[in-house]
């Protein structure tokens, strides 16, 4: 793990930006792993603004989306399907071909799973993922007790993590039980992981994902044996690392070419 500490959740989210131009000027053709929620949205906009602004070319890009809520149709407002159209591709030039959303409808989830497996091994794999980590250190919906080799299938979720997605759905509406997500063996699969958390809430699953033990009780803690993960926080985020100055100190001193 590399663990990159800016100041603030625009400072952070350059930083990932700067990555993702890296390897898309590099590989124009590359397969990127996408999430949702509010962590993001400040990348998007980032990749967006270099889109239009830097000629930053995406048609050859190919996106694959952490997961989906069951029974949400993709036109729904809170469904991630609408969430990505409305965030990110809607600003940049990524062919509509190319873009693979796990789908809420489906009749067969079992067979579809299979199948956005398949599709991502056929594009070659991911090149690099963009990962956000739950209060209890979930990764994509892969709650804890997750097995750390799952792949893409039907998770039920918690509530504590319909809790925190409350805010996304209009007062009343319920917040769906289960969704389609792909799974930490499927995550760990991806070439670079770039995590990304920000704020006082997200303190003690970043403690817990970087410096505790590999456990399936934190998700995110698998990411300690995957060979390219960058996590990028704020120094709220950062702030119970007990290695907070280690991390920056490494940071400040890289060489000029590992810089972002």
């Amino acid at each position: 793990m590399e663990i990159i500490i800016q100041k603030d959740e625009l400072a952070g989210s350059k930083v990932a930006a700067n990555i993702f131009e890296s390897l898309i000027r590099k590989k124009p053709n590359a397969v990127l792993g996408l999430a949702t929620g509010s962590t993001p949205l400040k990348l998007y906009a980032e990749l967006i603004r270099k889109h239009k602004d830097e000629a930053l070319d995406f048609s050859l890009v190919q996106t694959f989306n952490l997961d989906e809520y069951v029974g949400l149709a993709p036109e729904h407002y809170a469904s991630y399907d609408y969430f990505m159209r409305e965030n990110f591709f809607s600003g940049v030039n990524v062919a509509d071909d190319n873009i693979h959303i796990p789908d809420g409808l489906t009749d067969n989830i079992p067979d579809f799973c299979e199948q956005y497996e398949f599709a991502m091994k056929k594009a070659g794999g991911l090149d690099l993922q963009v990962l956000g980590i739950g209060t209890d250190g979930h990764l994509g919906f892969n709650e804890p007790t997750s097995s750390l080799a799952s792949r893409t299938r039907i998770k039920t979720l918690l509530e504590q993590t319909r809790e925190d997605n409350k805010r996304f759905f209009k007062e009343g509406e319920a917040v769906p039980y289960h969704v389609i997500t792909m799974g930490i063996g499927t995550i760990m699969e991806a070439k670079t992981c770039v995590l990304l958390a920000f704020g006082e809430g997200k303190a003690d699953a970043i403690k817990e994902m970087v410096e505790g033990p590999l456990c399936a009780m934190v998700p995110g803690s698998a990411l300690q044996m995957h060979p390219d993960t960058k996590i990028i926080v704020d120094e709220a985020a950062a702030s119970k690392l007990s290695k907070l100055d280690y991390y920056k100190w490494v940071y400040q001193n890289k060489p000029e070419w590992q810089q972002y």
